[in-house]
């Protein structure tokens, strides 16, 4: 996928679901639920057991989504997401050297940054867009809207204390999406196995994301 088809993607789609999963089952189960609820856009936090064998099933079982990973930290972390399938990368940080591999794998790379000479510093290290991370630790929409003014060329993607409630507002303080994981997946409603309370909470989230 190139950066364009990227970009277009999660424009469309406007939110990008963060699983972190104790296992294979609850995984592929988190992510049969996030989809039938409306995501389509999957990101497998590499820090989940087994994380590489769950990003290959679910591409198997779910053709016509978006598998990714998360949480990336090392060139032994992207190379091995990549030959387990991964179809784009989340990263907290900068790094060229990671940036410069899943360029030439023409896997979309998307590093972590915080204040603006971060933000310009991995957009022209060719990252495929920049996620704002921490959002919730700068103020959420009133820092997104301060800085996307100047920075009016980078994509961003706050991720970091996303909510339902406040999700719609960072899309337009100008995020091209947003990265949302535990206010949807809660530690609650996975050791109750309640799923339908996750759909529910998953297709609430993505009708504000479209009511624009």
């Amino acid at each position: 996928m190139n950066d364009q088809a990227w970009l277009n993607l999660i424009q469309k789609e406007k939110a990008i679901a963060i699983l972190r999963s104790p296992n294979l089952k609850i995984g592929t189960q988190l992510a049969k639920t996030a989809i039938e609820g409306g995501m389509s856009v999957i990101e497998i936090s590499w820090t989940s057991q087994d994380a590489a064998n769950l990003i290959t099933h679910l591409r198997s079982i779910f053709p016509n989504s978006t598998i990714g990973v998360g949480t990336i930290l090392s060139v032994a972390d992207l190379k091995n997401a990549i030959a387990a399938g991964a179809q784009f990368a989340f990263m907290p940080h900068t790094d060229f050297d990671l940036i410069a591999i899943a360029k030439r794998k023409e896997v979309p790379i998307i590093p972590g940054a915080l204040t603006p000479t971060e933000i310009v510093t991995a957009w022209r290290a060719k990252a495929s867009c920049v996620k704002v991370f921490p959002i919730q630790s700068v103020g959420y929409g009133e820092y997104l809207q301060a800085i996307k003014a100047p920075l009016r060329e980078i994509p961003l993607i706050p991720t970091g204390g996303v909510t339902i409630e406040n999700a719609h507002s960072l899309i337009q303080a100008g995020a091209i999406a947003v990265g949302i994981g535990g206010s949807l997946f809660s530690k609650t409603a996975i050791e109750s196995e309640n799923w339908s309370l996750i759909q529910q909470q998953v297709q609430t989230l993505m009708n504000r994301l479209r009511t624009d």
